[in-house]
């Protein structure tokens, strides 16, 4: 069979709902990839997986796979919320496109992101941008795996940003535990490996050994990166006859040297690093020994049969994901399945095999285990160092007395096959909603409650999304009340957690968490069970009792958490000290965590019953429900609190109403906050240099964003690439319930945060001269990728329902937003862009609201000092948080009260 050609047992499974159109094709130079036709969608998407990841590190250059994926790449920090960081990630430059930087700024200026990142034995490359510009962004981006430039000065100064990467994890205890994990299995297997790389495995090491890193990165990539290795995605607009001949055009070109997959034989645990317990001194929770029980009882073939019946509606019924999320996801099972199965990767069970899973749970055993105890109470005790991040740790044989105790005890009576599961859905039916309700509607109001209500009318799939927002003032009067608030959410999750895996295999989540003005509760899932595990979760909370036993062991949890921020990187420091500044009526956590160890049981018995007396009932449900059951829903809800012989909960009182406002900073005045880091042992310092520009406005909401995405890239560029400030640099929009402004994040061991203060004033000026010179076709095409970008439709219920909800949330109820503000982006000049700068963000821009949150870290103690005794005249210095919070007005808050909307 010709190459390139599908054979017919290669026919791609894919979900029955799935629209989209998949052909696979080989090029002549053995490079498989996949096609995605997708004529809805509002981006295009690539995903170029190479299987070669930091197990390939050369010996002595540890972080070479890393390092490579860096040269390639700037990273680019873009969403600091995320779990520690997430990376974008910008094309340095190719032969053909040889200006510095060029890409990323294509990119950006046409609505789009692009990443990468390392794995153990593959690194992936990916990028999206809007259709109408996906022809050249994919050119530039073959350019990489063909002739991509790896210039000197790109090396030194990608060393620096790796080296400042590892940097900001050496503190970290989940990357500490994580490489002990990797230190303790067998040295000769690649596991065993340091991999992020640093300084002195990339610069010191190799120069001592007579190496040029360039030279081994450049060689690095020859000997590895090969077609045979590869595997690419494509997720276009475009039907698939003329995405493949894009695809054949631009990357037949890349070479394939039939570079054979270095396969890694063995395992990275033997004999020696199991049957081990190591005790640990690190700053985290004491997590304690693990129970490992038996498993007596064997599989059944019916328990299989039930379970593919789940896996299959799963599969099929999945909700869409961005195309950049679904290219890399599809891109990298593409390295393990056949192509018959590259959409379902592991989502379907295979053919019944009691043997395989009885060998499965064989290895399940206490002779195969090992034991990580991590507590503080072992400091001095431990008898060794990890040598990369400097973890004190000690190992400890387990006797074969005790494993053999293990081994013989016999199953607890919580361990059982699972009872039937109430919660799988057997109606998947659509109900017909009015095509004509395209943005939430006020459904049904109440003294106890307010509905919001919007029917699936784009995704056809039979969920439905939920949200009931309790508004409890008493819950935030004081840190003992915030406390004591979190305490009952935890407990009530605890409490839940024998609903937990049912509701969860039957595709059921749900979700009781703390508010600033209460706690919500959200369920989302498949609609025909929803409702019995909204009222279950609902007759929790009603029900509610302290169980003294489970309390103690919140207690600690919560009580471990609030210590560990002690150890909050930098950055997350001057993030929460700028919140606690804006955002009136918040109490900082260390006064949280000095209540907590005084909070007993009698306490959460007595605040409870107060907590809950007077609520009101903010309400959200969408997606595949008929106006009458989620009426229903709240109609149980309000019965089981209001109506009930003996009410649990009366309605708030008028003036009890609880709002987020948000402190007005005072026009032409910069203000600036100093604290040293909580954590003497790191030196790094951060800064947040926040701009505060207005309350809700279409039209400034609009140039705000717009201002953001021109000065994004270059931000980057100048303060991270080219002065090398630090790993963590961003320049994003900040909301605070609708007041709206701009901030940049920077974390550096290099600068102290005065220095960096005055780095992100010089960037605002020469940005000044960029924005004066822009060309107006630079500016049309950064307004027309704004404008798509806001029109960028949901690719799923939960996405849209997070949308409509903080509208809901803030008060603002503008559920048409988007189409607003791309009618004001469409009436923007160049002229307005220059004025809102000029008056908002400039240098010494008359209205500038500035606020500059600072935290010194220990190499830069003595700047602390510095810095404060001689601020210069134009910055105004907060002495105490508090003090300033009551000496300033506030912005109004849209939340005024739940009673002034009629049906």
């Amino acid at each position: 069979m010709a190459l390139g050609v599908m054979k017919p047992e290669d026919e791609i499974i894919k979900p029955r709902n799935d629209k989209r159109e998949y052909r696979r094709i080989v090029l002549k130079n053995n490079l498989q990839v996949l096609l995605i036709s997708d004529a809805e969608t509002d981006k295009c998407a690539a995903s170029m997986d190479v299987r070669v990841g930091a197990f390939s590190d050369p010996e002595g250059l540890e972080g070479l796979a890393h390092f490579l994926e860096h040269v390639v790449f700037y990273v680019y920090i873009h969403d600091v919320f995320a779990g520690e960081t997430a990376k974008h990630m910008l094309f340095y430059a190719s032969e053909k496109y040889p200006e510095e930087d060029s890409y990323s700024k294509y990119i950006s200026e046409h609505g789009g992101s692009t990443n990468a990142f390392t794995a153990s034995e593959n690194t992936n490359y990916y990028f999206d941008v809007n259709p109408d510009s996906f022809e050249e962004a994919l050119d530039r981006f073959a350019q990489f795996f063909i002739n991509p430039l790896m210039s000197a000065d790109a090396t030194t100064r990608e060393i620096k940003a790796v080296d400042s990467e590892n940097q900001k994890n050496l503190l970290s205890d989940a990357w500490r535990m994580n490489q002990l994990q990797k230190h303790l299995s067998v040295q000769d297997h690649p596991y065993h490996k340091f991999s992020t790389g640093n300084w002195d495995t990339l610069e010191v090491r190799p120069k001592a050994r007579g190496l040029d890193t360039r030279q081994e990165l450049l060689k690095f990539y020859k000997d590895n990166y090969s077609t045979n290795l590869m595997h690419l995605v494509i997720y276009t607009k475009d039907g698939l006859d003329k995405c493949e001949s894009l695809v054949r055009s631009y990357f037949e070109d890349i070479r394939n040297t039939n570079r054979n997959f270095i396969n890694f034989p063995g395992q990275p645990c033997d004999s020696e690093s199991l049957q081990v317990g190591l005790q640990v001194y690190l700053l985290v929770n004491q997590i304690g020994l693990v129970s490992f029980l038996s498993l007596k009882s064997a599989l059944i073939s019916q328990m299989l049969a039930k379970l593919a019946a789940i896996c299959e509606t799963s599969f099929h019924y999945q909700d869409k994901i961005r195309p950049i999320d679904y290219v890399v996801s599809v891109a990298m099972d593409m390295q393990f399945y056949p192509p018959k199965d590259w959409l379902v990767g592991s989502s379907l069970p295979t053919k019944f095999n009691s043997e395989v899973i009885q060998s499965a749970l064989k290895e399940l055993s206490p002779f195969n285990v090992r034991i990580f105890w991590e507590s503080t109470k072992f400091e001095g005790l431990t008898d060794s160092k990890e040598p990369w991040y400097g973890t004190a740790y000690s190992v400890e044989r387990l006797t074969g007395s005790k494993i053999e105790q293990w081994a013989n005890n016999a199953p607890g009576e919580g361990l059982h096959l699972p009872v039937k599961n109430v919660f799988i859905p057997t109606d998947l039916s659509l109900k017909t909603v009015s095509e004509q309700m395209k943005l939430p509607v006020l459904l049904r109001k109440t003294p106890y409650s307010r509905l919001w209500y919007k029917p699936d009318t784009a995704f056809s799939t039979p969920k439905a999304y939920v949200k009931i927002d309790f508004n409890c003032p008493s819950s935030g009067s004081s840190p003992e009340s915030k406390v004591l608030t979190k305490l009952f959410t935890r407990l009530l999750m605890d409490y839940l957690n024998e609903y937990a895996y049912d509701a969860q295999v039957a595709g059921l989540y749900y979700s009781v968490s703390n508010t600033e003005s209460g706690f919500q509760v959200t369920v989302v899932g498949y609609n025909h069970k929803l409702t019995i595990l909204l009222e279950t979760v609902i007759q929790q909370i009603a029900n509610f009792e302290v169980k003294p036993d489970r309390f103690s062991v919140i207690k600690e949890l919560v009580t471990k958490e609030y210590q560990n921020l002690n150890f909050q990187q930098p950055y997350q420091q001057v993030m929460n000290y700028c919140s606690l500044i804006l955002q009136d009526q918040t109490w900082p956590w260390t006064e949280e965590l000095e209540v907590l160890p005084h909070l007993e049981v009698e306490h959460l018995v007595r605040f409870y019953p107060s907590m809950i007396s007077r609520i009101f009932l903010e309400c959200f449900a969408a997606g595949n429900l008929e106006p009458k059951e989620a009426e229903s829903m709240i109609q149980h809800i309000e019965d089981v609190f209001f109506k009930s012989s003996k009410p649990i909960s009366k309605p708030l009182f008028g003036s009890q109403y609880m709002t987020n406002r948000v402190v007005k900073l005072e026009r032409g005045i910069n203000y600036f906050y100093s604290v040293e880091g909580l954590n003497p042992s790191d030196e790094n310092s951060a800064l947040v240099h926040y701009i505060q520009v207005h309350q809700d406005d279409f039209k400034l909401n609009v140039t705000l964003q717009l201002f953001a995405v021109i000065a994004k890239q270059p931000a980057f560029h100048q303060l991270r690439s080219v002065e090398q400030l630090g790993y963590i640099t961003v320049l994003m929009e900040r909301n605070d319930s609708g007041v709206r402004g701009v901030q940049f994040i920077i974390q550096s061991n290099v600068k102290g945060p005065g220095q960096i203060d005055l780095r992100v004033e010089s960037f605002l000026k020469m940005f000044e001269t960029k924005l004066y010179e822009m060309p107006s076709d630079e500016f049309k095409s950064n307004v027309n990728a704004l404008i798509k970008m806001k029109l960028e439709k949901h690719k799923n219920l939960r996405e849209e329902s997070t949308f409509y909800w903080r509208e809901v949330s803030d008060g603002t109820f503008k559920f048409d937003r988007k189409e607003r503000e791309v009618a004001a982006l469409k009436q923007l000049t160049q002229k307005d862009l220059i004025d809102f700068f000029n008056k908002y963000i400039k240098v010494g821009a008359p209205l500038k609201k500035g606020l500059s949150v600072r935290v010194y870290g220990s190499a830069h103690a003595s700047e602390y000092k510095t810095d404060n005794s001689q601020p210069p005249e134009s910055n105004v210095p907060i002495e105490d948080i508090f003090s300033f919070r009551r000496s300033r007005p506030l912005y109004g808050s849209f939340k005024g009260g739940f009673g002034h909307l009629k049906l």
